[in-house]
């Protein structure tokens, strides 16, 4: 029951945003609902499942934040959870975790169907690279587009690369030499050093041979196009830009592959260009390792500041670890703890810990109600009150009262009637709670193959801090 008995009297609007994504705030409904909030004209807001209201973390955060200053309690109907409750409201927030990653993991299985597309040759769309043309063509007869050279543009692109393959002309030369000559592109914009380095980057313009198969493949990747096919005919394009650090010297995460396309530019004209461009980057030949997902929570306890984490030196078997490093230490206020903390030791801890919370969330909340025979006592007490209610109505209505005993009938009635809807409080309470159980089990069950952002995320949540003692020993304050 989401709308509780003294509320049914209270006046509901119903908001329907057909057609748009959770993850989309600029809906029409959603913005008059906030609008109503924000005047105070709302005491309780009710959705259907968490993720229709946002499928964003921070979003869905900044909306309970907002709730809350203006008192107003938050259901979802699905889920059965009401921010009313402590409990209630710390596991809104965990869910939404989870639900923002299904929106993470519907994106994934749309990239798949990308690649594979993209395996199969197909110019997978975007804005035009500069120099070609999208006409219509049929590929293992999918109807599709491929890329067409534009005479006057494919002119430009080639005078391009081969002015900065010169050896003596850097990106912001080649500005000025094209400012100069008036050499601005065909499409009415302007070069600068960011276009034209993503431009010269690019594989669409080079005419694919063995030399660019090799060049790819030193750097690890993956090259869907058999090397057969590197004829130094086709244009190629690269996937995983999107993700992939341009200072990282390992292309793993990339693909390559052939498109049917003609190339512009000669492999060694444009490899030149591509050993300048790599040069100008100053790629490093480390690996950066990506911090700890406890970052932020971990405290040194001796001066207060927070801990964050360094790669230590390669041992022996050349493993690098990372490690916590008390801040306090940098300006010279804290010693910082005498053992080395380990950042993966410390994360295992934590993650068995938060595991161990989760599971007894669980206990407690089977052991904080009575099951379904305390419901199902209320029911039937709800049953011998609207009976009694029933009679009691017949008798008045047939005027089997004088003036006096109505008085008390009446007074009879009003007393049924708190009884029944304090029975019906009950009976909700209960549902809620075996709701809730069931919901933790849910959660304990996807925290153990839950992935770094997944366990940064409900650390978030869970964790107040991680004090570390001088000793090294590590003490974690919940936020439950």
């Amino acid at each position: 029951m989401m709308i509780r008995p003294e509320e049914r009297g209270e006046k509901v609007v119903t908001f329907i945003d057909n057609g748009y994504s959770g993850g989309n705030m600029n809906r029409d409904g959603f913005q008059k609902m906030m609008g109503l909030v924000r005047q105070g004209k709302v005491s309780k807001v009710i959705v259907y499942k968490l993720d229709r209201m946002s499928r964003s973390l921070s979003d869905f955060m900044n909306i309970l934040q907002e709730f809350k200053g203006n008192k107003v309690e938050f259901v979802s109907s699905q889920e059965a959870f009401d921010t009313s409750s402590p409990y209630g409201d710390l596991i809104v927030k965990i869910l939404m975790v989870f639900a923002e990653f299904e929106r993470t993991s519907i994106i994934n299985r749309v990239s798949q169907a990308y690649l594979h597309r993209s395996e199969m040759g197909f110019y997978m769309g975007g804005r035009r690279p500069y120099g070609f043309q999208l006409v219509p063509t049929v590929i293992h007869n999918v109807k599709t587009k491929k890329l067409d050279p534009i005479p006057s543009e494919a002119e430009q692109v080639r005078y391009l690369f081969e002015v900065y393959a010169q050896e003596t002309v850097s990106l912001r030369r080649l500005v000025d030499i094209l400012n100069t000559q008036g050499k601005q592109p065909l499409d009415g914009s302007h070069w600068t050093t960011a276009k034209l380095s993503t431009l010269l980057k690019n594989p669409i313009y080079v005419k694919a041979d063995s030399n660019v198969y090799d060049y790819y493949d030193r750097h690890g990747t993956e090259i869907v196009t058999d090397v057969s096919q590197f004829t130094g005919e086709c244009g190629a394009q690269l996937y995983g830009r999107t993700k992939h650090q341009s200072d990282n010297p390992d292309w793993s995460d990339m693909r390559l592959v052939l498109l049917s396309h003609p190339g512009m530019v000669d492999s060694e004209i444009w490899l030149k260009c591509q050993h300048k461009l790599e040069k100008n980057r100053q790629i490093s030949k480390s690996y950066s390792n990506p911090t700890s997902w406890l970052a932020g929570k971990v405290v040194c306890e001796q001066c207060g500041h927070t801990m964050t984490t360094i790669k230590g030196n390669a041992n022996q078997n050349g493993q690098v670890r990372r490690y916590f490093n008390c801040t306090g230490r940098s300006q010279r206020v804290c010693a910082g703890p005498k053992v080395t903390i380990y950042a993966e030791d410390l994360e295992n801890m934590v993650y068995q810990c938060i595991a161990e919370k989760l599971a007894g969330l669980k206990e407690a909340r089977y052991s904080s109600h009575k099951g379904g025979g305390e419901r199902n006592d209320l029911k039937l007490k709800v049953k011998a009150i609207e009976q009694a209610e029933k009679q009691l109505l017949d008798t008045m209505l047939a005027g089997g009262f004088n003036e006096d005993l109505l008085t008390i009938a009446n007074q009879k009635a009003s007393q049924l009637k708190r009884d029944r809807l304090a029975l019906y409080e009950r009976i909700e309470e209960l549902k809620n709670q075996e709701d809730q159980a069931g919901a933790v089990v849910n959660l304990a069950k996807s925290w153990k193959t839950a992935d770094y952002q997944r366990k940064k995320a409900v650390a978030m949540i869970m964790i107040h801090k991680i004090l570390i003692s001088e000793d090294g020993d590590a003490k974690i304050i919940w936020n439950v």
